[in-house]
């Protein structure tokens, strides 16, 4: 049963109590503003520059992302580079090549 079914049962078995699904609402609209505060604090983001932190966090991640991607392309470059100058030292070897360079 998913998260907001529970709820929906929840809702209905208070409304069924006697309680006004208004009333029922508030609270649970409540309680979800209260414990994402609470989890916000607990991350060190509920002050005025949270805004800009995760900006700034945002911003790092790109850029790791960036230089993974960077790194990944520049490795598998050099592997290719690597694959083709043993393809030719293999083919000047089978040609003879280097009896020419004597």
């Amino acid at each position: 049963m998913s998260d907001s079914a529970v709820l929906a049962q929840l809702l209905r078995q208070g409304e069924e109590a006697g309680a006004d699904l208004t009333t029922l609402r508030a609270i649970v609209e409540e309680a979800g503003e209260l414990g994402a505060r609470r989890a916000l604090a607990k991350l060190g983001l509920d002050d005025g520059a949270a805004p800009k932190d995760m900006a700034e966090l945002r911003e790092l991640l790109g850029a790791w992302r960036d230089a993974k991607k960077s790194a990944v392309r520049a490795a598998l470059g050099w592997l290719a580079h690597l694959a083709l100058a043993g393809l030719l030292v293999g083919l000047a070897v089978k040609l003879g090549f280097s009896g020419w360079v004597k």
